[in-house]
């Protein structure tokens, strides 16, 4: 009732100053300046805070992360994100140049995990999650934090960094606006955050203006007019493929109409259909409307429309349909089976995938449709391809068994009490629909057991066969399984036999042969690439590189190699530098390369002797600016930089013996 929570009342009980120094931070300030080498004695007053911010957003990742969020670019997923960067540039403020605050989970799961077991149960994926993302932005920070030197070479204490500099830096390279001020405040240099909002505004109303729309916001508004005359209809699609209803609206053009007749592109609304409307990742049907005297309406899609209201989109192929009238509908059964078993088979994937991979995979989305079924789902890396096989042969297990799918009425908070899997971030109302599939394994319920309203199949049986053809990323954290199922996988499998024969013939090999007979030729095809690349080289040497005399000259007393090749890989030409430096034994060493896309290539090597006096970055930046190109980088000793044109490499190397000879 006083605001006093746990850790106010532990600092109380416990005598400290602030709960940063209770035994429910200790353990995690302890732990995180061991991991970043930070002495506890003696502690500045900057590193103390940076601690106490990573301890404290390390448990506010870590929760936000077992409840289902995942960092991205948007919503809540981005409120995570920038707790997890401030914890991570916290890190980097102590010395940290690797991955650290990953590192601290199993602390934090020892600390609170009895008391929450939601951390006990998600710490591999928390684990993964953290570590993934302090990779991505250990590899931001990086480039951020380079051109931001770049772009503030120049200021002094006191002044400020353009909003527009920091908005570019945030817009085209992903570098937060309050890492930059972090980054500046300790040379006392501050950022126009109000020029930031306006370039910032400036962007977004850009966006809005050359967003056209597709018009169905202006539409959507007539469906909450329709529904509040006619309710949301009876949808009797899970006992019945055909019906008959009473036609309760019509809309053309967005607008209500009273009659519709024969090429009229439409909307029909009736009180009673056994027509799906497209929710819960399933597609709408497809289907027929027939009317009075042969009238025929083709439903191409059904869509829910104002919470609920299912309105079949189409086309009048023949006579005229009116308000009021009697129709008759029917689903395209063809359809309508292929998609209940791809919905089904995406709940016994589910199911196998938590079994394979472990119980923090959760449904991100999914998409159900007659031809295919995709299936997103919380996973930090790629699925080895065991794995999938993994998955699939669990799930086809459960169709072979042609276990009994049901489904029953429930409350929510009884279904999930019963072990029903719920969509994450979706909303139900207070009654559910539990779907069941496989023998009972528990509360009479089956193997796999999930809130759903979509369409499925009597027995798991009637899906034949799952057949998993492509896993991939989908979002960050979030992976991507795509499948076929029944007459769909037979065919898919049957393709694919059909050019494993085809590759093997060609290979002169029996099927099963073939992969390892592609290997060898693989192998094959990189060596001869090795061996060409070395002629190339020897070549361009000289000759196995023992005459380089024409092209070495002195300058200021110091020898300078250069050289013009052509067809040359960057690689390997950075690798004739390093044969020129050592051949010359003091100097610096230039070489251009008219690659085989038309683009010139320069690479600069100097010498250890020389390199605190003459920078290979200042001589690669030289020969690329004077070339068109847009400088270059690398270490003081090696760099590298490009040219759009090949043509000119001459150019660069005049460039850069003019730069060495101003030096």
């Amino acid at each position: 009732d006083t605001g006093m929570g746990l850790e106010r009342f532990s600092s109380v009980m416990q005598g400290t100053n602030n709960v940063f120094e209770t035994d429910l931070f200790r353990a995690l300030i302890d732990a995180a300046a061991q991991t970043t080498g930070t002495a506890l004695q003696g502690l500045e007053d900057g590193k103390l805070a940076s601690l106490r911010v990573i301890s404290d957003h390390l448990r506010s990742m870590s929760f936000l992360i077992a409840e289902g969020v995942l960092p991205s670019n948007e919503g809540r997923g981005y409120v995570l994100r920038r707790i997890m960067r401030r914890a991570m540039r916290h890190a980097t403020l102590l010395g940290a140049t690797d991955a650290t605050i990953y590192k601290l989970v199993p602390t934090l799961v020892r600390e609170m995990g009895q008391a929450y077991p939601e951390l006990v149960r998600g710490e591999q994926m928390i684990s993964e999650t953290v570590h993934l993302e302090e990779n991505r932005f250990l590899k931001t920070l990086s480039r951020g934090l380079q051109l931001l030197d770049e772009a503030s070479a120049t200021l002094q204490k006191g002044d400020m960094l353009e909003g527009t500099t920091a908005f570019k830096l945030y817009d085209t390279y992903g570098f937060p606006l309050d890492l930059t001020e972090d980054a500046l405040r300790a040379r006392g240099v501050t950022v126009d955050t109000k020029a930031f909002e306006v370039a910032m505004e400036r962007q977004k109303a850009e966006a809005r203006k050359a967003w056209k729309g597709s018009g169905e916001a202006a539409t959507e508004a007539i469906w909450f007019e329709v529904k509040e005359k006619t309710g949301a209809g009876e949808f009797l699609g899970y006992d019945a493929e055909t019906a008959t209803g009473e036609i309760v609206a019509l809309v053309k053009d967005g607008k209500e109409a009273k009659s519709l007749k024969a090429g009229d592109d439409a909307a029909i609304v009736v009180n009673q259909t056994p027509f799906y409307g497209e929710s819960g990742g399933q597609v709408g049907d497809r289907g027929i409307i027939r009317g009075a005297k042969s009238a025929l309406f083709r439903v191409t899609d059904t869509q829910k429309k104002a919470g609920g209201l299912i309105v079949h989109l189409g086309k009048v192929e023949s006579g005229s349909f009116k308000m009021g009238e009697a129709v008759d509908l029917d689903v395209d059964h063809a359809a309508r089976s292929a998609i209940r078993a791809n919905h089904s088979a995406t709940h016994l994937l589910h199911e196998a995938l938590r079994q394979v991979l472990g119980d923090h995979v959760a449904q991100r989305g999914s998409l159900v449709a007659a031809d295919r079924l995709r299936f997103d789902f919380v996973h930090t890396k790629p699925m080895t391809a065991e794995e999938i096989a993994k998955v699939e042969d669990i799930a086809n297990a459960i169709i072979v068994q042609n276990a009994p799918v049901e489904t029953r009425l429930m409350g929510v908070e009884e279904a999930k009490e019963s072990g029903a899997r719920a969509l994450f971030g979706e909303k139900y109302g207070d009654e559910v629909r539990v779907v069941s599939m496989g023998e009972p394994v528990g509360n009479g319920l089956g193997w796999s057991v999930e809130l759903c309203g979509g369409t499925h199949v009597k027995r798991t049986g009637d899906i034949g066969l799952v057949k998993v053809m492509a896993e991939s990323a989908s979002a960050s954290g979030v992976r991507r399984l795509e499948a076929f199922t029944a007459d769909t996988a037979r065919a898919y499998l049957g393709e694919q036999e059909a050019r494993l024969k085809e590759i093997a013939a060609a290979l002169h090999v029996r099927p099963e042969d073939a992969a390892e007979r592609v290997k060898a030729l693989i192998e094959e095809r990189k060596q001869l690439e090795r061996q060409l690349a070395d002629a190339k080289k020897q070549m361009a040497m000289g000759g196995g590189g023992k005459d380089m005399g024409p092209a070495i000259v002195e300058i200021g007393g110091r020898k300078f190699l250069k050289l013009s090749v052509s067809g040359v890989e960057m690689k390997d030409l950075k690798a004739m530098a390093d044969d020129g430096r050592a051949k010359i034994g003091s100097g610096i060493v230039a070489i251009v390369n008219n690659s085989a896309d038309g683009k010139l290539g320069i690479v600069v090597a100097v010498t250890t002797d020389l390199a605190d006096k003459v920078s290979a970055v200042d001589l690669v930046r030289a020969g690329s600016e004077a070339v068109g190109g847009k400088g270059g980088g690398g270490r003081p000793d090696m760099a590298q930089a490009g040219g759009p044109d090949g043509s000119r490499a001459d150019a660069a190397l005049q460039a850069i013996e003019a730069r060495l000879n101003a030096a």
